[in-house]
């Protein structure tokens, strides 16, 4: 926090970094033929960055933006992981059908480079 209680410049950044690469995974996921269904979901467990549908897939998405490609090794762990798939596990009624599958998924973005998309990341643990 600044002196005028604001947030510090360096977390606006990351969070306007955030919002512009939730934007470039729904575009990337869009491209590959999936739906979004929802985004920035908050549950008591975490927030889901983005929800999206192909077929009876449903995936629950965190997107990690970094300033560098180098960075992006460090951006996700077991941590995050758990606490997307604790957030998935609470609103999964809410999109998962009969016959649906669920997966949780991490696209990774930096500058210059295209979206990497890590498919069906989280196994428990």
């Amino acid at each position: 926090m600044t002196r005028g209680g604001g947030p510090v410049p360096s977390r606006l950044a990351a969070e306007k970094r955030g919002r512009q690469g939730e934007r470039l995974a729904a575009w990337w996921l869009r491209l590959k033929g999936w739906s979004i269904l929802a985004r920035r979901v908050r549950t008591r467990a975490g927030e889901i960055d983005l929800v999206a549908r192909r077929g009876n897939m449903v995936a629950f998405v965190e997107v990690k933006a970094r300033a560098s490609a180098r960075s992006l090794d460090e951006a996700i762990d077991e941590r995050r992981l758990a606490r997307v798939a604790a957030a998935a596990e609470a609103v999964a009624a809410t999109w998962l059908g009969p016959g649906d599958d669920m997966r949780i998924d991490v696209i990774l973005l930096a500058p210059g480079r295209p979206p990497r998309h890590l498919e069906n990341v989280w196994h428990g643990g």
